[in-house]
């Protein structure tokens, strides 16, 4: 049995569903750190497309230009919010077709030319794609005074909009 594999796609999908939701939900054009936040949210997407599986063994997207994964140096592209939304759900597709193919011993080993092992590359993007999404709910709370939907667990989501209502303009609701 894969029960290493099988929480870590249980916990994947939370990652995607609440970045997606930051997508929704952002001023694309707000500075954060000098950066319009659409970079961050590239920048973000791109280390889990890169990073997560072998980023050793990576083509860039098509659309890619060279800095655009660095928010800190500058670009002449710019990505619409359909372009990062359907650039998500190919990394989520591409995340959980590698997925299905791993084992549990697997995550111990490393990739080709990686220093980190499996588990240790998941765990990063982990890390990584929440941390982006923190920051970008952040600034959409700041801004808006409402705070965008949080999925903890797949299961016990519900679609029921994309801010989260006990937060809004502020105010808790007891």
């Amino acid at each position: 049995m894969n029960e290493l594999c099988m929480i870590i796609k249980n916990m994947a999908k939370p990652n995607f569903l609440n970045i997606k939701t930051s997508i929704q939900t952002y001023d694309r054009d707000a500075l954060c750190c000098g950066a319009p936040c659409w970079r961050w949210v590239y920048h973000a997407l791109h280390s889990a497309d890169k990073w997560f599986i072998n980023p050793f063994e990576y083509e860039e997207p098509p659309f890619h230009e060279n800095g655009m994964d660095d928010p800190e140096k500058p670009c002449k592209g710019v990505l619409s919010d359909e372009q990062l939304l359907n650039y998500l759900n190919s990394v989520e597709k591409k995340t959980f077709d590698y997925l299905e193919t791993l084992t549990d011993e697997m995550l111990y080993e490393k990739p080709e030319k990686c220093q980190y092992t499996r588990m240790e590359l998941v765990l990063r993007q982990f890390r990584h794609i929440s941390f982006h999404t923190g920051m970008l709910n952040g600034q959409t709370a700041a801004t808006t005074g409402e705070f965008p939907m949080w999925v903890s667990e797949t299961g016990k989501y519900v679609n029921d909009g994309i801010f989260f209502g006990r937060y809004r303009k502020g105010k808790i609701k007891l």
